[in-house]
């Protein structure tokens, strides 16, 4: 009987003939670049977007909302920026405001007819809305935590909790929703106010008022607004594009990763990036974190290295160290690596900005917190518990200062000698190189290394 053969088996011993498999190879288009606190914000970001913002076509913020508060210095003019990117003084590039923002609609219009054009902004359609009544609820719950417990948690009173809740909850609105049916978001607006005040009977909350404003400010948005998603894929897959992304707040604030609850409510990490604008981590470039020669904080929650004497006077002081959107003084304290280094396990810095190194120049020496210990044992990473981090002992190496006037210098081998070791021990000791120095409010005091 003879054998039945496929007639595409090989004849007569021939070797078998193989068709390597046709792969796909995905183009990963444009890269982004973005800037990152690294410590509990207010370390300067806004001075390095500037910078780079002077080759950028679009720059980004994804997430938080008009809680940030940026300070930037240009021909003598100082800008202050809240909700919009600070890259946006740069008069060709467009301000991009991603999926993760939260928006105050008449914070958008002021901030813009202050600083910007509005045809500069593209505001992505999904974000939610912040309404008054959301601000309005953020000052009665700090206000009902300080009798309930004795201390509240230090919040902008902006409304960016309450509207981040919201959308956990899928309660909220959004700006998608607003330029949709307006008839259909008026009714849903008016269900939201009742759900508050019901929560809330103190709550005074003039809907019909409201719904009037936003009604104006409907049609002021309506040009600007773009499908998020398909806008960052179009830039990113588009021609080549400078595209720099801003985070807000910093690394000891996120929501995740922070030191809780004395944080916001977004994720100011640089997986917020990714969340925020609906892109994916293949295209997240250089990341920068931006580091305070020192450190500070607004409001409550732990701070190993704060110094409650006349050191942390004198950085207050000389810093000027009061918030931009709150007005608070800031708490100051010795530069902590411990969280630096926390901050760059979860970030992955590519290289540090270290700013207002030139507030240091009146100290004859210097401290660097570089350990924590608890009950006399070394830990060797950042706690997660806000009790453990109240009680941790921080040890400090001592270093020298250089006790002159840096504020004029405008190269690395300018600085004097013990500030150039001052800033090579950081390097050193976070294994992340230091990309710029600040020595003073200008554009002009950022030292660029390499």
């Amino acid at each position: 009987m003879s054998e039945s053969r496929s007639k595409d088996a090989p004849q007569n011993g021939a070797a078998h003939s193989t068709i390597e498999p046709h792969v796909a190879k995905p183009k990963v288009g444009n890269r982004v670049t973005v800037v990152l606190g690294a410590q509990w914000g207010d370390e300067g970001k806004g001075k390095v977007v500037d910078l780079l913002a002077q080759d950028a076509d679009i720059v980004c913020r994804c997430q938080g909302g008009n809680n940030a508060g940026h300070t930037v210095v240009v021909d003598s003019v100082e800008y202050d920026f809240h909700l919009l990117p600070s890259g946006i003084i740069n008069p060709k590039v467009t301000a991009f405001i991603g999926n993760g923002v939260v928006i105050h609609l008449p914070g958008l219009f002021e901030e813009a007819e202050k600083n910007v054009r509005k045809g500069k902004i593209c505001p992505s359609l999904p974000p939610p809305t912040v309404f008054d009544f959301h601000q309005a609820v953020d000052g009665v719950q700090e206000q009902q935590r300080q009798e309930q417990a004795g201390k509240n948690l230090g919040t902008t009173k902006k409304g960016i909790g309450p509207v981040y809740s919201a959308k956990a909850a899928r309660s909220g609105l959004r700006i998608c929703d607003l330029m949709s049916d307006f008839t259909q978001f008026s009714e849903r607006f008016k269900v939201l106010a009742s759900q508050y005040q019901s929560m809330y009977p103190s709550l005074k909350i003039d809907v019909d008022g409201e719904l009037t404003r936003l009604k104006v400010s409907y049609s002021s948005l309506k040009p600007m607004v773009r499908d998020g998603v398909f806008y960052m894929y179009e830039a990113l897959h588009g021609p080549p594009k400078n595209i720099l992304v801003e985070g807000a707040n910093a690394a000891l604030l996120d929501i995740d990763f922070g030191t809780y609850p004395f944080v916001t409510s977004s994720n100011c990490t640089v997986g917020g990036v990714c969340t925020g604008l609906g892109m994916p981590p293949q295209n997240v470039g250089e990341v920068y974190g931006v580091v305070k020669a020192y450190t500070t904080r607004v409001g409550i929650g732990a701070f190993p290295s704060e110094q409650f004497n006349d050191i942390g006077d004198l950085l207050q002081t000389r810093g000027k160290e009061v918030g931009v959107t709150t007005g608070r003084k800031r708490r100051c304290g010795w530069l902590d690596l411990v969280l630096i280094k926390y901050a760059h396990m979860i970030n992955g810095f590519t290289a540090l900005a270290l700013t207002k190194l030139d507030i240091l120049d009146v100290f004859p020496e210097i401290k660097v917190g570089v350990s924590y210990s608890v009950d006399g044992e070394n830990i060797p990473h950042f706690p997660a518990n806000q009790e453990v981090l109240q009680k941790v002992e921080v040890q400090y190496d001592t270093l020298p200062g250089w006790k002159s006037d840096t504020s004029a210098t405008r190269t690395f081998d300018e600085l004097p000698e013990n500030a150039q070791k001052y800033i090579r021990y950081i390097e050193d000791h976070l294994g992340v190189p230091v990309k710029w120095i600040g020595v003073g409010k200008s554009r002009e005091s950022m030292i660029r290394i390499f």
